[in-house]
């Protein structure tokens, strides 16, 4: 462990909201128009608390779709896909100073051509988007979708994800352990050697199963539904977070979100929605829901869990046509980093 860096809870105090604007280009081609509302609702709804960077190929073309600009802005930078959350940088506190990790993002272990992902953070820095803070890169393959931080030092994550084939598969496990202990100063990492979703491209990544939502509570996905695919994964998986014990030697407080109705795409392919897919703002929590019947109950238990937070529901139905949802496409930054606004209110 590196007692001298933090890497920050997803609750604490936000500067910005980071999203990667869809365009023709990528494989929204065919769903353009109604991905791009989805992500404007995301946005306008975050931007009701804090500031919102859009990154996007046209910054005129994205401001039509927008009635206001208020707390939003834009940045001009090649993407191939929107996937934020994991081609976004990993903000750590290091001796009382603000780095952002620049890893290496490869398609979760090439599936997709990423190289222009791959090169977001670095050009936001060396257009001077961000300020107070570094950047810091690494040879080495790590998605935010995949880290689960309590703020305190504890991680976390899939075996599924960290340990696969063509990501960092000259490491061993103890060598990755030890690794993210390093540059992300944890001194706990819990590996989930289970759980599932159809239909993800990520290798079950973390960000979609399981949640801590304060140091001692876990939101995790449930399957309660024998004849599902999920059942016997999520279920050992549940097994699994019941013998976790947080950083006081106690069992973790376990909120089970309900599993939505089987969504398919036009080819009959089950598609990955989940509720554990929600995202921390200040002041509120943007929660995916998907058109189905859960989609009430899973916001009424988000609400008993951050009672002094507003629920956001955005439908995300469409999201999850490429296999992914709210967290995933949204990278929050903390407090700590700053967002050069005056450059970018020059450049729109």
């Amino acid at each position: 462990m590196n007692q001298n860096t933090r890497f920050p809870a997803e609750w604490e105090k936000q500067s910005f909201l980071q999203l990667t604007f869809p365009h023709a280009n990528s494989d929204w081609n065919y769903l353009l128009n109604d991905v791009s509302q989805c992500f404007v609702n995301i946005a306008m709804a975050a931007a009701r608390y804090q500031d919102v960077l859009v990154v996007c190929d046209d910054i005129q073309r994205v401001k039509s779709y927008f009635q206001t600009s208020e707390n939003i802005c834009s940045v001009q930078v090649e993407s191939n896909d929107t996937w934020a959350r994991d081609h976004g940088g990993i903000t750590v506190i290091e001796d009382g100073r603000t780095v952002v990790q620049d890893y290496i993002f490869n398609g979760w272990g090439k599936k997709f051509e990423a190289g222009l992902d791959n090169q977001i953070t670095k050009k936001l820095f060396a257009k001077g988007v961000f300020e107070n803070c570094r950047i810091q890169s690494f040879d080495f393959v790590l998605e935010g979708g995949s880290l689960e931080s309590d703020g305190k030092g504890t991680i976390l994550t899939t075996a599924e994800c960290l340990l696969s084939k063509n990501r960092n598969e000259q490491f061993s496990k103890e060598e990755i352990e030890n690794y993210l202990k390093e540059k992300l100063g944890a001194n706990r990492i819990l590996w989930l050697n289970s759980g599932y979703l159809a239909g993800d491209d990520t290798d079950s990544h973390i960000d979609t199963l399981a949640r801590f939502c304060d140091e001692i509570t876990i939101a995790y996905v449930g399957c309660n539904h024998p004849d599902d695919e999920h059942f016997e994964a999520l279920q050992k998986m549940k097994n699994e977070l019941l013998q976790f014990r947080n950083r006081e030697g106690l069992p973790y407080r376990l909120i089970e979100l309900p599993f939505p109705d089987a969504c398919f795409d036009e080819e009959g392919n089950r598609l990955p929605a989940t509720y554990a897919n929600f995202t921390f703002i200040n002041g509120a929590v943007l929660v995916p829901v998907y058109g189905v019947q859960q989609d009430d109950a899973a916001l009424k238990i988000l609400q008993q869990c951050f009672p002094e937070k507003e629920i956001i529901g955005i439908n995300c139905r469409v999201l999850i046509e490429q296999h992914g949802s709210l967290h995933c496409i949204t990278m929050q930054y903390p407090e700590s980093v700053g967002l050069n606004k005056k450059l970018l209110q020059n450049n729109g």
